[in-house]
């Protein structure tokens, strides 16, 4: 387990610090030495269980961006992703659309605080835990929040999307 640098809102990314301020939400940012650009690096350097790590991830419906916030220890249904929104098609969105749509780098993409309005599905997973942590801007900083907390900043709706074992 990584020992975090400072513990303030200001290690967050700017736009991410400032969403923060905009909420009024008053959370730890932990900035760790090394990456935690993956769920298993973010879960490793916190000490928690992977379930506990949330992935904010932008897919294209039909050409259009969407996050869905999924649990660090499962896969996406992108099937299930395209039947909740309707769409013909859905497909995990490159580097460029993502940073065009949140303002952040993959690996650092937080819940909230985005460039732009996105529709937001959110794992009914996440509410299997009292704390989960999430990115907070940056490949090196994570927050903790409840989960019903972070899903309802997101704007997000629950649903079903993870990957079931057959």
């Amino acid at each position: 387990m990584s020992t975090p640098d400072a513990t303030t809102a200001a290690e967050a990314h700017p736009r991410f610090a400032e969403a923060l301020r905009e909420l009024g939400l008053d959370v730890e940012v932990r900035r760790f030495p090394e990456a935690t650009r993956t769920a298993a690096e973010a879960a490793a350097a916190i000490g928690c269980e992977l379930s506990e790590i949330v992935k904010s991830l932008i897919f294209e419906a039909d050409g259009a961006p969407v996050l869905v916030l999924m649990d660090g220890s499962s896969r996406v249904d992108v099937e299930r992703v395209r039947a909740e929104l309707g769409a013909g098609k859905v497909k995990r969105a490159g580097a460029e659309l993502v940073r065009e749509t949140t303002g952040y780098a993959i690996g650092g993409v937080p819940p909230f605080g985005h460039r732009t309005r996105t529709r937001v599905l959110a794992d009914r997973g996440l509410l299997d835990h009292d704390v989960v942590w999430a990115a907070a801007g940056t490949p090196h900083t994570v927050f903790p929040l409840d989960p019903k907390s972070l899903i309802g900043h997101a704007g997000g709706t629950v649903v079903d999307v993870r990957e079931h074992s057959k």
